[in-house]
């Protein structure tokens, strides 16, 4: 960030969530009693699959003030799948004072979360560059009407 750029950061870990056997790079702590090692780096087809479905949970979340899902709407800046099957969003919302702002992040994070595999979720929202209507899919646009 080069200091002019606000940012939110959704990641409230809770290694409690994860179960026993859970190992550390799936959210268990260092010292927790669960020491089953370090899971299997995924491969690139492996993130690659993760992606396709990461963007399928995406589709499912709405700005309930517009009738298309946040990825057409162009609200998702960028997915990130690591080897390490953390998850990591980068996002907008339509405006900074978005009545959604609070929760919309906070619903993409869980909805993250609930893939199998994923072993974090990471969802930063970001006013830079600021969304506008030309990120929207053309599906959307004609969803919406807008040519």
């Amino acid at each position: 960030m080069d200091g002019n750029e606000s940012k939110t950061v959704v990641n409230d870990t809770n290694p409690a969530q994860d179960g026993p056997g859970s190992s550390p790079s799936r959210g268990a702590t260092a010292g927790s009693g669960m020491d089953a090692g370090p899971a299997k780096p995924l491969d690139g087809l492996e993130q690659i699959a993760l992606h396709d479905k990461v963007v399928e949970a995406l589709r499912t979340c709405y700005d309930p003030e517009i009738p298309v899902n946040i990825y057409e709407l162009g609200l998702v800046y960028e997915v990130r799948v690591e080897p390490t099957a953390e998850v990591n969003v980068k996002m907008t919302l339509t405006s900074p004072n978005c009545p959604v702002a609070g929760s919309l992040p906070v619903e993409v994070r869980e909805k993250i979360k609930a893939i199998p595999n994923v072993s974090e979720a990471k969802v930063d929202v970001v006013w830079e560059p600021m969304w506008d209507p030309s990120k929207m899919s053309e599906a959307a646009r004609l969803q919406l009407g807008i040519f």
